[in-house]
């Protein structure tokens, strides 16, 4: 038994790996660069840079966004929240800071909550970050969005430039778990591969 566990392991799970990542790849190629250099945020000492970042708007009515922060949980954030320098960014209006204890109290009932990071600010530096992104959106009257944004390490927003309902695609809808299943999943996979493979080559030039 123990020598098929070990077998599994050595021969299976790197397969399996493989085929996970080589999925996302293989029907999208690789993420295009929307937008260079998005801002960072003064306010916080959560950093985009070195970091895959998945970033969201919640808004002052976080209510109304619950559903959207589900799910994102259940079909993003469970899925990849394990790999390292990747995190889900969450920028809030100051005074959310109640709420927000809540949500994640509601969150870490059905996921290590480790890498949902909450940073706060003022509506002027919220609506700063969010028009760096150049996206063909904008922020609600309440300072939050139902899209959310794959920051790449270099801090560039990534996405598609040729989606066949969009054209291109700044950001994912979280109210549309089809949206989620559909488009975001594969995204993510494809960053995640990219700096993999990156780091692969990267170890293999230094041998």
């Amino acid at each position: 038994m123990k020598k098929t566990v070990v077998l599994v392991i050595l021969f299976v799970l790197p397969i399996v790996v493989y085929l996970f990542f080589a999925s996302g790849v293989n029907n999208f190629g690789k993420l295009a660069t929307l937008t260079e250099q998005v801002n960072e945020l003064n306010s916080t000492d959560i950093k985009f840079q070195d970091n895959i970042t998945i970033l969201g708007f919640l808004g002052n009515n976080l209510e109304s966004k619950k559903g959207n922060a589900f799910n994102l949980n259940q079909k993003i954030y469970k899925r990849f929240h394990e790999f390292n320098d990747f995190q889900f960014v969450m920028v809030m209006p100051k005074g959310t800071e109640e709420k927000v204890s809540e949500l994640k109290d509601e969150l870490s009932n059905l996921a290590d909550v480790s890498k949902w990071k909450f940073v706060y600010a003022d509506d002027n530096e919220i609506q700063d970050l969010f028009l760096s992104l150049q996206t063909d959106t904008q922020l609600d009257a309440d300072m939050g969005s139902k899209y959310v944004f794959i920051i790449d390490k270099d801090r560039n927003l990534r996405g598609r430039t040729d989606d066949e309902e969009e054209g291109t695609k700044y950001g994912f809808n979280t109210n549309s778990v089809a949206d989620l299943n559909n488009k975001m999943e594969d995204d993510v996979k494809i960053i995640l591969a990219e700096y993999r493979l990156a780091l692969k080559k990267n170890n293999a030039n230094r041998q």
